[in-house]
């Protein structure tokens, strides 16, 4: 198993962790059950963990797909941009849930502060995950490209075509 192949085992596990670990510290803090915030606190603080790997493999991973037919550098400068806002986010998230873990064990009262921002940080960490998973998402998967981005040889489309693709003619009248 090469970088890239750790790359794309790994990417999924920060971006659907986090919206589980927010799901369940907001239940956590809603129904005031202390079990729920430590489970959802030490699972954003294991994505944050895994989000590490995810974020270093990046590089090797663009450099053995930028030069493949289809692969849009445009899209790959996206998805690191993307990348690079969701790391931080997810670390300073990690941390977050790991003071709110170490205060709640020390029976600190400023815990639930930390458990309500470590959901708040949640919440805005997993839209950057989601956001730098689509961009990902596209460098391969020429399918789920917006029209004008490319076609799966990484050319542009002209609407003539587009529309001699679908097998219809272009009516300029």
């Amino acid at each position: 198993m090469d970088t890239t192949h750790l790359h794309l085992l790994l990417n999924h596990f920060p971006v659907i962790g986090t919206l589980i670990g927010s799901g369940l510290l907001l239940w956590g803090i809603i129904k005031k059950q202390t079990n729920v915030k430590w489970l959802a606190a030490a699972l954003l603080t294991i994505m944050a963990i895994i989000a590490i790997p995810v974020y270093l493999t990046g590089e090797p991973a663009e450099e053995s797909v930028e030069k493949l037919p289809g692969v849009s550098e445009a899209m790959i400068e996206l998805h690191e941009d993307a990348a690079t806002i969701a790391i931080w986010l997810m670390e300073i998230t990690g941390l977050a849930s790991l003071l709110a873990l170490f205060f709640s064990w020390k029976k600190k009262q400023s815990a639930n502060m930390l458990f309500t921002i470590a959901f708040i940080l949640s919440g805005i960490c997993f839209a950057a995950m989601a956001r730098t998973g689509y961009y990902g998402g596209q460098i391969r998967h020429t399918e789920i490209r917006g029209g004008g981005i490319g076609n799966a040889q990484g050319q542009q489309e002209t609407g003539n075509e587009k529309n001699e693709k679908d097998g219809k003619e272009k009516d300029d009248d």
